[in-house]
């Protein structure tokens, strides 16, 4: 990919950002040197290396489900104001 003043603009417009002209110099020079680091990675043979997902092994802590005490309805519907036929009220969504 060529990278241009005209690019620099665009991407710069796309993120509504006002650039004056030697910013704009500036930028195009930074971006230039951001894809050579990149394309030099392109360049590392990973033939023998395996993809990594995660940095550290990820492993899911669960516990057991235990069945517990819970409010009965009208307990529940004490602790609020908002409640309309036996059910909570929220608001409006639309």
């Amino acid at each position: 990919m060529e990278l241009s003043l005209d690019l620099v603009k665009k991407v710069a417009a796309n993120a509504r950002l006002k650039l004056k002209e030697e910013e704009l110099k500036k930028f195009l020079e930074e971006m230039k040197d951001i894809l050579g680091n990149f394309s030099k990675l392109s360049e590392v043979d990973t033939n023998n290396t395996l993809p990594s997902f995660h940095p550290i092994p990820v492993v899911n802590k669960t516990r057991e489900d235990k069945v517990g005490e819970c409010l009965n309805r009208d307990d529940a519907l004490s602790l609020t104001a908002h409640t309309k036929d036996g059910y909570f009220r929220g608001p409006k969504v639309l």
